[in-house]
């Protein structure tokens, strides 16, 4: 860090404590140079993540829009708020840890059927049915060929 008084870079930390209600570090610094005090602080960079949808056209990645969906196709089966959050949870790591700032529908979708396969098959199906946009019973029975045919 750089000095505001005489432009040495060399300081220590004297003092660090949360600030802004932990969303910050608050730190007290001395330059080795001048001795001259002065506070800095750190804040996580929060990078705005944007979906690239079919269309091309770019919104904001909306955590409560992949949680409505879920909800829609897990209407009436043994599946709790509780593993919907962990699913969207896990998705939305996987898309920050990526480090991309932009993240396709295509990818999301696919990251969303991988693990609504697991967690309950019928939810799988109906959420399949809407993400592939099955035109016909025959489209729809392909799907359900293709996931018995992979079941021990």
């Amino acid at each position: 860090m750089r000095c505001p008084f005489c432009g040495h870079d060399e300081d220590k930390v004297i003092d660090s404590r949360p600030s802004e209600e932990g969303s910050a570090i608050r730190r007290r610094r001395e330059c080795i140079a001048c001795s001259a005090r002065f506070t800095t602080y750190e804040k996580v960079e929060n990078l705005p993540l944007l979906v690239v949808k079919k269309d091309g056209s770019r919104e904001p990645f909306l955590r409560e829009k992949l949680i409505s969906g879920l909800i829609k196709s897990c209407e009436k089966r043994p599946v709790s708020t509780a593993q919907i959050e962990t699913l969207v949870d896990s998705i939305e790591k996987d898309v920050q840890n990526s480090l991309k700032r932009e993240v396709t529908s295509r990818e999301i979708g696919e990251m969303v059927m991988e693990r609504l396969k697991e967690l309950d098959e019928v939810a799988y199906v109906r959420f399949a049915s809407v993400y592939r946009q099955f035109k016909d019973v025959n489209s729809f029975l392909a799907e359900l060929n293709r996931m018995l045919s992979r079941q021990p």
